[in-house]
């Protein structure tokens, strides 16, 4: 059989053959890949870049020795610092729990397209949601994109994976009746944790921005309240453990100003009478906590009957009767504190329902 030097060969038949290393087998020995073509220089040509391909997977195979866990590790040292605390420590939660038990014995270039496939699958049994799925693999394409930065890996396989199909949940607002009665117990009762639920519920707050509310971030003259800062309780990282942290609020967008009603305004003025501190609801000189204010809420609401309703229904309530006041979108989705329109009319197309009839009666009424 004829041969060039370089693996390329003649072969009875008049076909030319020509093969490239593809790996090593379990012996240690090259395992190789073949081609065929009419002309030496044909199959030359297309030995070239499966070559360099091979040459370039035997270099990621070398370089990409690190375990996943290693390399983990490395990343959070890298980020911690230009992460909020909550988001790093939400990050390292993710990691610890969902992914590295799965992946963390895997050297990195061993993490391909077929092992996240997997990885989702064993989420979608584990009775994980498609959006929860969807949050963890950002994280975890987001560690691989740092990798293939780093020339750790060839390339991240994160986004040659199928996810499952996010299903929206519809909203759960307070109906006009619930919020009266959940109204009346506050009044009955008129404790300062009582009243957190009252200001969350026409303010749209976050239960975090209530609790990090200062007297400062309020001008009760001009019935303004600004949203600055959140207080949250976060797991710390790698630990199973949590910690109360004061911060930022979570974005640009969500530190925004909000007008406040006569009703809520008035409130706010009877509790600065009787202030301790630099913030409006607190405990031994501390921002209140958000378990306790969720412990008070579901005190109240059991008070009035309400099943299956949660805090943050508070904010969903407030964006509802806004909507249905007939306000705009953009206002509506400035004073929730969005990233952006859209993410309000994904939210609430559903409570918009009596505009879009209005709007065809004044449609079919322009037509007659």
């Amino acid at each position: 059989m004829p041969r060039t030097g370089d693996n390329i060969y003649k072969r009875k038949d008049g076909r030319w053959e020509g093969r490239y290393p593809i790996g090593r087998k379990e012996n240690g020995r090259l395992h190789y890949g073949y081609i065929y073509g009419k002309t030496c220089i044909e199959v030359r040509k297309q030995l070239l870049p499966l070559r360099k391909k091979a040459a370039q997977s035997a270099h990621f195979q070398k370089v990409g020795t690190m375990t996943y866990q290693a390399w983990i590790h490395q990343w959070l040292d890298t980020v911690r610092e230009t992460l909020k605390p909550s988001t790093f420590a939400s990050y390292a939660h993710k990691l610890k729990r969902y992914v590295l038990p799965r992946l963390g014995t895997l050297s990195l270039y061993q993490i391909d397209a077929q092992t996240m496939e997997e990885l989702v699958a064993y989420w979608e049994k584990a009775k994980l949601s498609a959006a929860s799925i969807k949050v963890i693999m950002i994280v975890v394409s987001n560690t691989l994109t740092a990798a293939y930065k780093t020339g750790l890996i060839e390339q991240n396989p994160c986004p040659l994976v199928s996810l499952p199909k996010c299903t929206k949940k519809k909203v759960r607002a307070l109906s006009i009746r619930e919020q009266k009665q959940l109204e009346q117990a506050i009044a009955k009762e008129h404790t300062p944790f009582s009243c957190a639920t009252l200001l969350a519920m026409h303010t749209g707050m976050r239960i975090g921005e209530v609790c990090a509310l200062k007297w400062t971030n309020i001008q009760l003259d001009q019935r303004l309240l600004l949203v600055e800062a959140t207080y949250q309780r976060v797991p710390l990282p790698l630990k199973n453990q949590t910690a109360l942290h004061y911060g930022s609020a979570k974005s640009k967008s969500a530190q925004r100003v909000i007008p406040l009603s006569q009703k809520v305004t008035d409130l706010l003025r009877e509790l600065y009478q009787s202030k301790k501190n630099d913030y409006v609801f607190s405990i031994h000189d501390k921002p209140v906590e958000p378990r306790l204010l969720t412990y008070h809420f579901h005190r109240l609401r059991k008070q009035v009957a309400l099943e299956h309703v949660h805090f943050h229904q508070l904010r969903h309530t407030f964006a509802t009767r806004c909507l249905e006041s007939g306000a705009d979108i953009p206002s509506v989705s400035a004073l929730l504190g969005h990233a952006s329109t859209k993410m309000t009319l994904d939210i609430y197309s559903d409570s918009m329902l009596e505009q879009r009839i209005f709007t065809i009666r004044c449609m079919e009424k322009a037509l007659t």
